[in-house]
C-alpha cells in the first residue's frame, strides 16, 4: 500500500472512530477535566470497540494492525474534540515494547488487557538531569539475588495515577564493561518504595503529570523486558511510535481548532459580509489547512515505514512528523483563536484552552531544537556540537 492513499478499510475506520469522538466531543473532555477525572468512560468504550489496541497482535486480543491504524484512532479522536492522550503511551509505546520484546508470559500479561482498554500502562524515560538526553538517565537496576533493585527519579510521567505499572527506563551494569547501559522494567504502581507526586501544571488536560521517586523498588527477574543487552535497540522501538503518536495528536487537535474557525468564519458577519470572505481570515486558514495536511502525509509515511520493519527510515520520518505537526497545530489553534477574536478567549467556545495544549506537541516527547539536531546529524551528516 502506497502511503499517500488510504484504504477503504482505513477510512472505514476513520469514520467510525470519528462517530465515537463526536458522540463524546469537547464538551465530555471539558467535563472530565474540571471534575479532576481521566476519561474513563471514552477509553472503556473505545477498548470495547477494539479501537485502543488495533495495533497489538490478534494472538493477544489486538487488532493486528500497526501504528497506521492507532494514529488513525488519536487523530480522528482528536479532530472530535476529545483525544486520549494515554493512547500515545499505553499501547503506542508499552504495547510495542512488549510485544516486539516481551517474553509470551508478559505479553500474555498485559496485552489484552492494553489492547480492551481494561489494563494501562504508563512509560518512564524523562528525569530531572538528563531531559531528552537518554544517554545520562541515573535511574539504575542492580542485582540482588535473582531480583532487581530499582532506584532513582523520573518527571512528566503521564497517568501515573490510572496505570496498573510503569515501563521505567533505567540502566543496568554491563559486568563486561563497567559500563551503564539501558534496560526497561515493568514496574507495577503499588509496588513497596515506588512513590509518585502530581505536578502542578498549568496544562488543562485530562491527563495529570507526576514525578516519581524509585527507592530501591525490589522487583522478579521477569520484570526485566526483553534482552539485557538491547536495551538501546528496544528503547527506540518505543519512541518511534511515541512519536508517531504525538504527530496525530497535534494533526487532530489542529484540525479541531481549525474546523471551529471555519464554521465561524462562515457566519459570523460584520458589515456586510462573512469575515471568511476577507483574504485577511481565508488565507490564513487555507494556509493552516495545507500546514496540517503536509504533516499528515509525513505522519502516514513515518507510519507506513515502521509497521514495514524499516526502524532506521522510521526514525527520521517519525522525528520530521512530530516536528511538522508541532508547527502545523500551533499556527492552526493561534489562527483560530485569532479568527474568533474575543471570543476565541471565551470558555463558551473553548479554543482558549488549546494554546497551552498546543505547545506541548512542540515540546513533548522531545523538543524541535532536539529533532533540529538530529536531522543535522543524521540526514544532513553535519557535525554535532555536543
Amino acid at each position: 500500500m502506497t502511503t499517500h492513499i488510504e484504504s477503504e478499510e482505513h477510512k472505514a475506520l476513520r469514520s467510525a472512530v470519528s462517530a465515537l469522538g463526536n458522540r463524546y466531543g469537547r464538551d465530555y473532555l471539558t467535563r472530565t477535566i474540571a471534575e479532576g477525572k481521566p476519561p474513563t468512560e471514552l477509553w472503556s468504550e473505545a477498548g470495547k470497540l477494539g479501537y485502543l489496541g488495533v495495533n497489538l497482535p490478534e494472538a493477544h486480543g489486538g487488532g493486528g494492525g500497526g501504528i497506521t491504524e492507532l494514529s488513525i484512532v488519536l487523530e480522528e479522536l482528536g479532530a472530535a474534540g476529545s483525544p486520549l492522550l494515554m493512547l500515545v503511551v499505553s499501547p503506542a509505546i508499552c504495547g510495542t515494547v512488549i510485544s516486539r520484546f516481551g517474553t509470551e508470559a508478559q505479553k500474555r500479561q498485559w496485552l489484552p488487557g492494553i489492547a480492551d482498554g481494561t489494563r494501562l500502562m504508563a512509560f518512564g524515560i524523562t528525569e530531572p538531569d538528563a531531559g531528552s538526553n537518554s544517554h545520562r538517565i541515573t535511574t539504575t537496576a542492580r542485582k540482588d539475588g535473582a531480583d532487581w533493585l530499582l532506584s532513582g527519579r523520573k518527571v512528566f510521567i503521564s497517568g501515573v495515577d490510572i496505570a496498573d505499572a510503569v515501563l521505567i527506563v533505567g540502566r543496568t551494569e554491563d559486568a563486561r564493561t563497567g559500563r551503564l547501559k539501558p534496560c526497561l522494567f515493568i514496574v507495577p504502581t503499588d509496588a513497596e518504595g515506588f512513590d509518585k507526586r502530581p505536578i502542578d501544571m498549568e496544562l488543562n488536560a485530562a491527563e495529570k503529570q507526576f514525578e516519581l521517586v524509585l527507592d530501591d523498588v525490589r522487583l522478579p527477574a521477569d520484570a526485566l523486558v526483553g534482552d539485557e543487552d538491547a536495551g538501546l535497540l528496544q528503547l527506540f522501538a518505543g519512541l518511534n511510535p511515541e512519536r508517531i503518536m504525538t504527530a496525530a495528536f497535534a494533526i487532530g487537535m489542529g484540525r479541531y481548532a481549525l474546523a471551529k474557525a471555519v464554521e465561524y468564519a462562515r457566519d459570523r458577519t460584520v458589515w456586510k459580509a462573512p469575515i471568511g470572505a476577507h483574504q485577511a481570515i481565508a488565507h490564513p486558514l487555507a494556509q493552516a489547512h495545507i500546514d496540517l495536511e503536509l504533516a499528515r502525509l509525513m505522519m502516514q509515511k513515518a507510519a507506513h515505514l515502521y509497521d514495514a520493519g524499516d526502524d532506521t527510515g522510521a526514525g527520521e520520518a517519525a522525528n520530521m512528523a512530530k516536528y511538522a505537526a508541532g508547527e502545523a497545530c500551533v499556527k492552526a489553534v493561534d489562527q483560530a483563536v485569532h479568527t474568533l477574536g474575543g471570543n476565541g478567549l471565551t470558555r463558551e467556545f473553548g479554543l482558549a484552552s488549546l494554546i497551552t495544549a498546543a505547545r506541548v506537541a512542540r515540546i513533548a516527547p522531545v523538543s524541535r531544537e532536539m529533532i533540529l539536531n538530529y536531522v543535522s546529524h543524521q540526514t544532513l551528516g553535519l557535525p554535532k556540537s555536543y
